[in-house]
C-alpha cells in the first residue's frame, strides 16, 4: 500500500528529562468508577456551540470486553463536567454483545459527529479455543457516526462501510481532506462532513482487500509484512511543504512513521524514527503560532509506566527540542480488571478558547482533563 519509497525524514525528541519545565495546569476528573464499570479508556474531546464534549469507552471490569459502551459528558468552561450518560450501550452483535469503543469527533458547520468503532469477539476466542483459520480476527469490525446540531439530542448510529477502528477522529490536511487516523488503515474522504466517501488506504498488506484495521489485524499485519514491531495507533500532522508525517506506536522505546506525498491517498514504507516513546498512543497538533506539538509519554523506561506525561514542541515538525511537565504523580489501579497497566493513557488534545486541554484515562479507570494556558507556552 505504499507510495514512492523516499527516505522519511528522521522526527526525533532527544533530550535531557531533567531540563523539562513544569507547566501550570489545571485539572478537572470526569469520571470516577463505583462498583460496577470500572474501565475507561480511548478518551476524546471537541469543541461545539461554546461547550466542551467528552466521550470515552466504558467497560464493567476489563478492556475492550463484550458489552463495553461509550460514555459522553459536557462543560461549559472545561473544568466542571456533567454527570457522564451513555451516548451509545447496549448493542448486540450475532452471537455477543458488541464492543464499542470511542472513536472521536469531526464538526462540520452546524453539526458535531461522534465516532465509534465496533466489533464482535469470535464465539471460538471467547471459549479460548484455537481458531481453525489463523487469519480470522473479530468479526463484524466497523465504523458507526452519530450527529448532532444541538448537543443534546443525537442521530444514528450511521455505519460508514469502513472496517476500522480509528485511534483518533478525522483531522483535516492542508487541502481540507479528512484522514482517519487508524492503527495501519488511514481512510480519507473529500466530504467535509465525514460521513461519506470514504476510501481505504495505509500502510496493511496490498492482498488484504478487506483487511480489518483493529486489535486483532494489527497482528495479522504484523505477521505478513515480515515488520519487526507491530504498528498500531497512529497520529499525523502536516508540515509546510505538504508532507504528511503518521508517527505510530510500536510497542518499544521508538516510534515509526510513515509518510504521504500525495495528501493522503497513498503511505510509505513505515521505518523507525529517533522519537522516544513508553509503549502507549500519543496525539500530534499544531499550535496557531504554528509551532508542531506532541502530547504523551516519551519516557521509554520503565516501558508500560506511562508516567510522566509531558507536552514537546517543534519549530520544524522534525526536531522536538522544547519539553514541558504536564503531569507526573502517580496513580495505581483501585479495581482489578485485565491490561489495566500505566498511568497517563491515551491522550488527545484540543485547542480552545486559549488553552491546550488534554483528555487521558488514568491506570484505565479514571478520566481526567487538564488545561494549560497557550500563553505560557
Amino acid at each position: 500500500m505504499g507510495s514512492s519509497e523516499t527516505m522519511p525524514s528522521l522526527i526525533t525528541n532527544t533530550h535531557d528529562p531533567s531540563s523539562r519545565l513544569r507547566l501550570p495546569v489545571e485539572t478537572a476528573w470526569l469520571y470516577t468508577p463505583g462498583a460496577e464499570w470500572t474501565y475507561s479508556h480511548h478518551p476524546h474531546l471537541a469543541a461545539f456551540y461554546g461547550r466542551l464534549y467528552a466521550i470515552w469507552s466504558n467497560g464493567l471490569r476489563d478492556e475492550d470486553a463484550p458489552g463495553q459502551r461509550v460514555l459522553l459528558a459536557t462543560s461549559e468552561d472545561g473544568l466542571c463536567w456533567s454527570e457522564p450518560v451513555p451516548l451509545l450501550e447496549g448493542c448486540r452483535g450475532v452471537a455477543w454483545p458488541l464492543v464499542l469503543t470511542a472513536a472521536g469527533f469531526h464538526r462540520y458547520g452546524e453539526t458535531l459527529t461522534a465516532y465509534i468503532g465496533k466489533y464482535e469477539y469470535r464465539p471460538e476466542a471467547l471459549r479460548g479455543e484455537e481458531r481453525a483459520d489463523a487469519d480470522a480476527g473479530h468479526c463484524d469490525t466497523g465504523l458507526w457516526a452519530m450527529t448532532t446540531t444541538d448537543g443534546v439530542s443525537w442521530s444514528g448510529p450511521v455505519d460508514l462501510g469502513l472496517r476500522v477502528v480509528p485511534n483518533h477522529g478525522p483531522q483535516a490536511t492542508l487541502t481540507g481532506r479528512l484522514i482517519i487516523s487508524g492503527n495501519t488503515a488511514f481512510p480519507y474522504t473529500d466530504d467535509p462532513t465525514g460521513l461519506t466517501g470514504w476510501r481505504m488506504t495505509g500502510v496493511y498488506p496490498a492482498d488484504y482487500p478487506n483487511y480489518a484495521d483493529d486489535s486483532e489485524g494489527i497482528w495479522l499485519a504484523q505477521r505478513h509484512t515480515g515488520w519487526p514491531v507491530v504498528l498500531c495507533e497512529g497520529s499525523f500532522y502536516a508540515t509546510d511543504d505538504g508532507v504528511l508525517h503518521m508517527l505510530l506506536r510500536t510497542n518499544t522505546e521508538r516510534l515509526w512513521v510513515t509518510e504521504s506525498r500525495d495528501d493522503g491517498a497513498t503511505w510509505s514504507t513505515p521505518m523507525p524514527t529517533e522519537f522516544s516513546d513508553n509503549a502507549t498512543k500519543f496525539h500530534f497538533g499544531r499550535l496557531p503560532d504554528g509551532r508542531y506539538y506532541y502530547v504523551g509519554c516519551p519516557d521509554a523506561e520503565p516501558l508500560w509506566q506511562r508516567n510522566p506525561l509531558v507536552l514537546s514542541l517543534s519549530e520544524d515538525g522534525i526536531c522536538f527540542t522544547r519539553h514541558y511537565l504536564l503531569a507526573d504523580s502517580d496513580y495505581a489501579p483501585t479495581t482489578p480488571g485485565m491490561h489495566k497497566g500505566g498511568i497517563y493513557g491515551y491522550p488527545h488534545t484540543l485547542l480552545y478558547d486559549g488553552y491546550l486541554y488534554t483528555i487521558v484515562s488514568i491506570c484505565k479507570e479514571r478520566v481526567l482533563v487538564l488545561r494549560a494556558a497557550l500563553s505560557d507556552l
